[in-house]
């Protein structure tokens, strides 16, 4: 996610267009003749996305909690009853100017290790590009242009290289993103996907990119046997859309274990639209446990590219913050396969030229430097 408020055979691109659709048939539950296995069953994580934590204590940023006591933050998040963290890798974010594309493998070796030794379980999310990896934009990394193979065959390197790494600075991943909302592929120099008709997908590429997701698993297995692989997409708005994503990587024998979801208001809708793609993939038994591997909503001003306005039940407020995610936590307990909240840069907090720009959908008022009532909410879905 990045919306920030400002005040193994071919090797040619699949065309088309990058639209996301404006428009989504809701589908008829269609449950699966043969089933997978029931989800392995698991505890509930919750946490945040706080890959910039580092650069914010770097520049003097202060953490404190609602009585205006400094603390440490990790140590705080797990006081608070937070379990999981997330942070996103890029393969050479030096490329970028983006003050917020800095997570190189050595800075998220460090933050990964202080994660593990806070007692908390560290979600890498491998962006697999030098910079954002989103919907709108996948762009293949030099590193992998470079060398004498696909970009689908050489990510098993890259991702046995980065694992093997991160395993002896201590910083083992208990979770691991094979790429960053991925709904329409990643890797575009050859692995980018397309969009037909009625939501669903064309066959180009989709050999390519299984092939891609294919050998970042294997890496993973390698590496990080222990680890749980989330395979992460943000079509919540459009339930057809994410049938046929998960449907395919099913027909494909990817190995994965979690569906991840990004889930926005904002950009994907009311709590009810979330409601309906959570059923719907139930419904489909895949076997896969589910997290929201980011979501957020602001306590002051739309952010930027907001498509709807939620502000009716859920005002601009630190408690039309705090309502969202209470009713948000309370939507997701009643599916007994949604096992993680994360919540995206919880930890912005205070002006200190740290990025471009600002996320006002942070859980940190940056005046005070204490937590907004959202964060307190979040220990509740455990």
């Amino acid at each position: 996610m990045l919306m920030l408020i400002t005040a193994t055979t071919m090797t040619t691109a699949c065309g088309g267009s990058d639209d996301e659709p404006t428009t989504s048939t809701q589908p008829t539950p269609d449950p699966d003749p043969d089933p997978d296995p029931e989800p392995a069953e698991m505890g509930r994580y919750v946490g945040g996305d706080i890959s910039m934590l580092t650069k914010y204590e770097e520049a003097g940023v202060v953490y404190k909690d609602k009585d205006g006591k400094t603390v440490q933050p990790l140590a705080f998040f797990k006081e608070e009853g937070l379990n999981a963290m997330r942070v996103r890798l890029f393969v050479d974010p030096s490329q970028d100017s983006d003050k917020g594309v800095c997570q190189d493998l050595n800075y998220v070796k460090a933050l990964g290790k202080r994660i593990k030794d806070a007692g908390m379980a560290f979600m890498l999310d491998f962006h697999y590009s030098d910079t954002w990896a989103d919907p709108g934009k996948q762009g293949t990394p030099q590193l992998f242009k470079s060398v004498n193979t696909l970009p689908e065959n050489y990510i098993y390197d890259y991702t046995k290289d980065v694992l093997t790494a991160l395993k002896n600075a201590g910083a083992t991943p208990d979770f691991i993103q094979t790429g960053n909302e991925i709904s329409y592929g990643m890797l575009w120099d050859g692995c980018k996907l397309t969009l037909g008709s009625n939501s669903h997908y064309t066959d180009s590429n989709w050999d390519h990119f299984a092939t891609a997701l294919k050998n970042a698993s294997k890496a993973c297995r390698e590496i990080c046997p222990q680890a749980k692989i989330i395979i992460h997409t943000e079509r919540v708005a459009n339930p057809t859309q994410t049938i046929d994503f998960y449907d395919r990587v099913k027909s494909n024998g990817i190995d994965y274990d979690i569906i991840g979801l990004s889930y926005y208001p904002a950009y994907h809708g009311n709590l009810a639209k979330l409601e309906t793609a959570l059923t719907t993939l139930e419904n489909k038994n895949y076997g896969k446990n589910i997290m929201i591997v980011e979501t957020g909503y602001s306590y002051a001003w739309p952010l930027g590219g907001t498509t709807f306005d939620y502000t009716g039940t859920y005002p601009y407020t630190e408690e039309g913050q705090r309502k969202f995610t209470a009713d948000l936590i309370a939507k997701l307990k009643n599916h007994s396969i949604v096992k993680g909240l994360f919540w995206w840069w919880p930890e912005d907090n205070g002006n200190k030229n740290v990025t471009n720009s600002w996320w006002n959908a942070a859980l940190y008022d940056h005046n005070t430097g204490k937590p907004y009532a959202a964060f307190y909410e979040l220990k509740n879905f455990k």
